[in-house]
């Protein structure tokens, strides 16, 4: 569940923190108060676009923590998939966002926005607006019957997907694959010649790196010469040079030793570097001996690169890619050889894989429209609590043209709402407030298999009032039963059976602007749902009639707190 919400100079917010509760947390508040703002809020931490100029005026930086507990063995897998530790089951992800760039972190690790949508959408479920006119789209229906299926669905999409990558790849290989006889021969000629181009410079992995080293020393073959001949002659054993005068120290500390034995160390010593001296010295001797012949040399290693740049040119940046370029040649030439004998192949594989598509495909849509049948029945029960009364809802299917990586199944969800009247989709029959609704019913259907712990509902009351309103207040107390539910309202019913409530409220010096968000003990709860039943005058009759809705509302719980 979502334990807390820290926001910091978000738009018209200084600084808020919010402690949620379990089961339904409802917000309040009046008309421009920022309620929506907290959505946003949350959105953004999960990986939402935002404008820079959501930074509050005079702010540096806005910030966004969530702080999540979850027992879900999904967060589990999925964190330490990215290999991100967790102390004590909670999930903390936050999201700073500066003019030109935003952080995001995953339990203080700093990590890219798709790693936190992917763990986010373990964690919390965030109904808006936008996801309800998301059902006028077919595929997001589909997606619902999925989701509900997925105990039954097991691995199969994956296998799907995976195949009909495969077909899609040996399609366009067999389409792209059909030449004519002359097309075919001018491809075995021209794969021939690239071959025997690459293959006639017997190319080493590492060689041009080595060549490369070569040329440089031969092309400084001159000034390498006459810096070694001065270190040769500074080291050399002529009068004054170091040999020499090494080989007298050498000499006169002989001499000493008669008279001191203990100088016998450094004797060693000097006599050690005598010796290194005179290797030194025949190591650079026959260096420069080879350098004799450096010209033929510089030339020899200048062709060899000249063809390996050439062929870079042509095949690849490096070596490798040249080689591996041949190797495809090669593959390539055979197949135009034995052309008749490669294109059967293709086909049977094609074929076969499409054998392999339909089988997966049909297992999926079997599966799909039998759960869509139970889904469906489900579906319809909700909608009948929400106060669609002679409601009808089914499911259709029929096969697409094409295959897709979700199968062959073009579905939709049909519905009927009054007696007599003709199933149609969804696109055509529902409003605003009952794409709401009918969302609200597939919310409270998943939510019994569904393994995310916090639903988010905003605007799940627009164009509902009266016993409709109490009929969504009655769904969504029973989906809180086991999820915990935020819920923004602007409807009393609704408000009534919060098990935590908070107030959202503006205000002015006149020259900022800050929202602040607290929760309300028992009395202000009652005076609050006063003020959303009562408007601008709040009586003592409104305020009996909002004590006795929270009563009712409480009395009709089926959990306690």
């Amino acid at each position: 569940m979502l334990i807390s919400l820290h926001v910091k100079n978000f738009a018209i917010i200084n600084e808020v923190e919010i402690y949620f509760k379990n089961h339904l947390n409802i917000l309040t508040g009046e008309t421009g108060a920022g309620k929506s703002i907290i959505i946003d809020s949350i959105n953004c931490a999960l990986g939402a676009k935002v404008s820079k100029d959501i930074i509050r005026k005079g702010a540096d930086f806005a910030l966004v923590e969530l702080v999540f507990e979850t027992k879900s063995p999904a967060v589990f897998e999925a964190m330490n998939s990215f290999d991100i530790p967790m102390e004590d089951n909670l999930v903390i992800i936050s999201r700073k966002i500066m003019p030109n760039r935003s952080i995001y972190k995953l339990n203080g690790e700093n990590v890219t926005r798709n790693i936190i949508s992917s763990v986010a959408q373990l964690l919390i479920d965030i109904h808006g607006q936008h996801e309800h006119q998301s059902l006028l789209n077919k595929a997001k229906h589909l997606e619902i019957v999925d989701r509900f299926a997925k105990d039954e669905l097991g691995s199969l999409k994956e296998e799907l997907s995976i195949c009909y990558k495969d077909y899609i790849r040996l399609k366009q290989e067999y389409d792209s694959a059909g030449i004519d006889e002359e097309q075919r021969l001018r491809e075995v000629s021209f794969l021939e010649y690239e071959i025997n181009e690459i293959k006639s410079a017997a190319l080493t992995s590492g060689e041009d790196e080595e060549l490369g080293a070569l040329y440089k020393k031969y092309a400084n073959a001159h000034t390498i010469s006459e810096g070694l001949q001065t270190i040769y002659n500074l080291t050399g054993y002529n009068i004054n040079e170091a040999g020499d005068n090494i080989g007298r120290a050498v000499r006169q500390m002989a001499k000493l030793v008669e008279y001191d034995e203990k100088l016998n160390g450094l004797l060693g010593q000097i006599t050690d570097v005598e010796e290194l001296l005179n290797d030194f010295n025949r190591d650079l001797s026959q260096y420069l001996s080879d350098m004799d012949n450096y010209e033929e040399e510089l030339n020899e290693v200048t062709k060899r690169l000249d063809l390996i740049n050439h062929l870079k040119q042509k095949y690849g940046a490096d070596i490798e890619k040249i080689i591996k370029h041949c190797q495809e040649c090669e593959e390539k030439l055979l197949k135009y050889k034995d052309y008749d004998i490669y294109m059967d192949k293709l086909k049977a594989s094609l074929s076969e894989k499409e054998k392999e598509l339909e089988d997966l495909s049909k297992r999926l849509s079997d599966i799909r429209k039998s759960k869509a049948k139970e889904l469906t029945a489900k579906i319809k029960e909700a909608l009948i609590s929400l106060n669609f009364l002679d409601v009808k809802f089914d499911m259709t299917f029929e096969r697409s043209s094409t295959y897709s990586a979700d199968g062959y199944d073009d579905a939709e969800f049909i519905i009927s709402t009054n007696p007599g009247e003709e199933m149609k989709s969804l696109s055509k029959v529902a409003s605003g407030g009952e794409l709401s609704r009918i969302m609200l019913g597939i919310k409270s259907v998943l939510a019994e298999k569904d393994e995310i712990e916090s639903l988010i509902f905003d605007e799940i009351d627009t164009g509902i009032s009266g016993r409709t309103a109490q009929k969504v207040s009655e769904q969504l107390s029973e989906i809180a039963r086991h999820h915990q539910i935020i819920c923004i309202t602007h409807l009393a019913q609704i408000a009534a059976m919060a098990d935590a409530h908070f107030i959202i409220e503006k205000e002015t010096d006149g020259k900022t602007t800050q929202t602040h968000i607290r929760e309300l003990n028992e009395n202000q709860i009652i005076e609050e749902l006063a003020r959303i039943l009562g408007g601008a005058v709040i009586t003592d009759r409104v305020l009996e009639n909002a004590k006795e809705m929270k009563e009712l509302a409480s009395s009709s719980k089926k959990y306690k707190m």
